[in-house]
């Protein structure tokens, strides 16, 4: 197992397309680079195209017009058989009447290894993702979380290339959620290894990725690392998507080098133009990064608070429309019917593109 990370390898996308039938555009003119040892998630909202790009990495469906290479191998035309990718499925695909040790050895058997050595590498393997111990249990004596992990298991003993998460959480609750991420994240980097993970939860994508690949209607909308996303999205949809997001209109008043003054609502503020001239424009506002303040602002009034536990929400309503805010104060909250003004922060409030 110690020689995962030196096999990890590079996938690269040029200008690849997947057409299913004779005009459903699944994947349109993709090209893209992940560079070997690091996790990139392919995120975006039902349909976008993500399940079926990494599917074409792995071999199970083909793609249509473009390149695929792992490493500097072009595997384009290769059945997923002969592709060196392990896949974890959102189902975890375990086999119920095996032992959790059978299930991470099933692979081995087929990869010239001998009964020993195959024994070994799944017992080393299940020692990897913390389950010692339980090798000779059923799947239906496990936990979801475990199950989850015997999974990745599973693949890594395999040593590939190219680890593939398919929707790897979608079946755990929200707190085994959160502790498996970070389980797989960790595996990654202690071995070093190439992973390509789909999801459509934003937070988890944020959580786990190295760079987030987000896509819409079959194409790439941005690239990037998550901060980078989530501070500077190209457009009001990569703004909406990744963590959600309140856009309100303002006016671009002037430009002078690359800074922006804005109105909205009546009152100005100058932050980042990024490329974006006087005129009418959006504002995306973080609801974590709204900050409700006593002087100059966004003349607001509450009109629904909720209490969640460790947080507040609101919605607000004002000139500029309505928009939702969190607060980590749950000891004095405000109530519905309040007025309160909305701050403009230097780091909150940031010029977005309209979605093509």
């Amino acid at each position: 197992m110690a020689g995962v990370g030196s096999r990890a390898a590079s996938v690269v996308f040029e200008n690849v397309t997947k057409i299913y039938g004779r005009n459903v555009v699944a994947v349109n003119d993709v090209s893209l680079r992940i560079e070997p040892g690091r996790l990139v998630t392919l995120l975006g909202p039902s349909g976008c195209g993500k399940t079926t790009t990494l599917r074409m990495i792995a071999g199970l469906e083909m793609a249509s017009k473009g390149r695929i290479l792992i490493g500097d191998k072009d595997v384009t035309t290769l059945p997923a058989t002969d592709r060196d990718v392990s896949m974890v499925f959102q189902s975890y695909a375990l086999f119920p009447h095996m032992t959790v040790l059978e299930n991470v050895s099933y692979g081995l058997k087929f990869s010239g290894y001998s009964r020993t050595e195959t024994r070994d590498r799944a017992m080393a393997g299940l020692s990897l993702v913390g389950l010692d111990g339980y090798g000779g249990r059923l799947p239906s004596e496990l936990s979801g979380g475990q199950q989850q992990r015997v999974a990745v298991a599973r693949a890594l003993v395999l040593e590939p290339e190219v680890l593939l998460f398919d929707e790897p959480l979608s079946n755990l609750d929200a707190k085994l959620r959160r502790h498996v991420r970070e389980e797989i994240r960790e595996i990654q980097q202690k071995l070093g290894l190439t992973v390509v993970y789909v999801t459509h939860d934003q937070e988890e994508a944020l959580a786990v990725s190295d760079e987030i690949v987000v896509m819409k209607n079959a194409a790439i909308a941005q690239i990037g690392p998550p901060r980078a996303l989530y501070d500077a999205p190209a457009d009001t949809f990569v703004a909406d998507f990744i963590g959600e997001a309140n856009l309100i209109g303002c006016e671009v008043l002037s430009v002078a080098g690359e800074m922006a003054e804005v109105a909205v609502a009546g009152v100005r503020h100058r932050l980042p133009a990024r490329g974006l001239k006087p005129g009418r424009a959006t504002l995306a506002l973080r609801p974590s990064r709204i900050r409700l303040v006593e002087g100059e602002g966004l003349a607001a009034t509450v009109e629904k608070v909720t209490y969640v536990g460790p947080r507040m929400e609101y919605t607000l309503a004002g000139d500029f429309g309505r928009i939702f805010a969190v607060s980590d104060n749950v000891d004095t909250p405000y109530r519905a019917g309040d007025a309160v003004t909305v701050g403009l922060a230097a780091s909150g409030p940031v010029l977005v593109p309209d979605a093509r």
